[in-house]
């Protein structure tokens, strides 16, 4: 199959190129400025010009695939309008054909969980940042309806390769030899390995069913001090961390610092049963202390 990936030169979207590459399909990219198209083209994927904020450049590509992934995470202004815009935009090109859209969403759509172990059909209450999401769910699932094979994958914070939100401790730890956090650091957060994240996409193009949604998270449950710690030895700061109050991080980061609180567990079990879905025995705290972020 042919299979264009919108953001595949991304943390996420690289990662689900180079897996569905080597489960045999063809992977076209889209690509904005002449960086992207040498990065793609090193990576064994064919750069297209396609920009989520130019939609008629992505339903072109999308109609000449056999499939899409959308693994853009927009922020920019007004990212409703954009990402919505977008979508819809692929759901027309789609019509009709059966062939499989995979949306990556994530899990601050289900906000705090707390105790809870938040399932697919859990109640939704996305962190400010990700408020539109929801919305943007909707509109490609509601492509089923039009002969479109849509589902969502819901991947909590993606680790791995030195990169992702964790990559902030080891930043933090170079510049201050200290680990920083925002919050007390007892929450906790649902954790997933980029590559366990793209096998996912691979086996859910070949075998999701029409409008389904698969939470992708490895079942761990550390909190983020457990986590910082680890971030600290792995760089050699032999677990120094320091709390960064909520109210200051607001200050700094906005919105983003309300989802870096948010106390997050989910089941992934749907993926594991229809999909036969596997994630790695080791760990984010194994990673952090002798893995990709290790050595900082």
């Amino acid at each position: 199959m042919r299979i264009f990936v919108i953001g595949a030169s991304g943390y996420v979207g690289a990662a689900v190129a180079r897996t569905l590459r080597e489960a045999g399909h063809e992977v076209t990219g889209s690509a904005r400025h002449e960086d992207t198209v040498r990065k793609l083209r090193e990576a064994g994927v064919e750069p297209v010009n396609g920009d989520v904020t130019a939609p008629e450049s992505l339903a072109a590509a999308a109609h000449d695939a056999d499939g899409v992934v959308y693994a853009v995470q927009y922020y920019g202004d007004d990212p409703a309008k954009v990402e919505g815009n977008a979508l819809r935009a692929l759901v027309d090109a789609l019509a009709g054909s059966n062939k499989p859209f995979a949306y990556t969403s994530g899990v601050w759509i289900y906000g705090n969980t707390g105790e809870r172990i938040a399932a697919e059909d859990a109640p939704l209450d996305p962190t400010p940042l990700v408020a539109h999401r929801p919305q943007l769910e909707r509109s490609v699932l509601d492509g089923v309806a039009r002969g479109v094979r849509s589902f969502v994958i819901r991947p909590g914070d993606v680790y791995g390769a030195g990169g992702g939100i964790p990559a902030m401790w080891v930043q933090s730890a170079r510049e201050s030899g200290t680990v920083r956090f925002v919050g007390d650091g007892t929450n906790r957060w649902a954790m997933i390995h980029r590559d366990d994240l793209a096998r996912l996409f691979a086996l859910a193009i070949d075998g999701a069913d029409p409008g389904a949604i698969y939470n992708a998270g490895d079942d761990t449950s550390f909190t983020v001090r457990e986590m910082a710690e680890a971030a600290s030895e792995g760089a050699g700061k032999h677990g120094a961390v320091k709390a960064w109050p909520l109210e200051e991080a607001r200050a700094a980061l906005g919105a983003f610092a309300d989802a870096l609180v948010l106390d997050s567990r989910i089941s992934s079990n749907r993926a594991r049963e229809q999909l036969g879905w596997r994630t790695r025995t080791s760990t984010i705290v194994d990673d952090l202390r002798t893995g990709s972020y290790a050595g900082g």
